[in-house]
């Protein structure tokens, strides 16, 4: 590539990324970043919103499966406590 190519070509990446720089910063495209923002919030709120319920699930779920040890491991206490006595 010639040295006039190469001034070319750096003159014409100047001008493109000064306009997209002015693009990027119009008032329209605030305006769309603005709506962006929010929907991702939004979206953030329902992902908060379902992982509660998975949370509040999980804990129902760790409280019965601890009661049910617990009354597996009485029910295991009883037999063994009758299988002494018959001995």
């Amino acid at each position: 590539m010639t040295t006039t190519g190469k001034i070319a070509l750096f003159l014409g990446g100047t001008l493109f990324g000064s306009a997209g720089l002015k693009i990027l910063g119009s008032k329209d495209a605030k305006k769309v970043y603005t709506h962006v923002t929010a929907a991702v919030l939004r979206g953030k709120e329902e992902v908060m919103r379902d992982v509660e319920l998975v949370q509040e699930s999980c804990s129902d779920i760790l409280a019965d499966a601890k009661a049910l040890n617990e009354a597996r491991a009485s029910e295991k206490a009883t037999s063994f406590i009758e299988d002494s006595a018959k001995a």
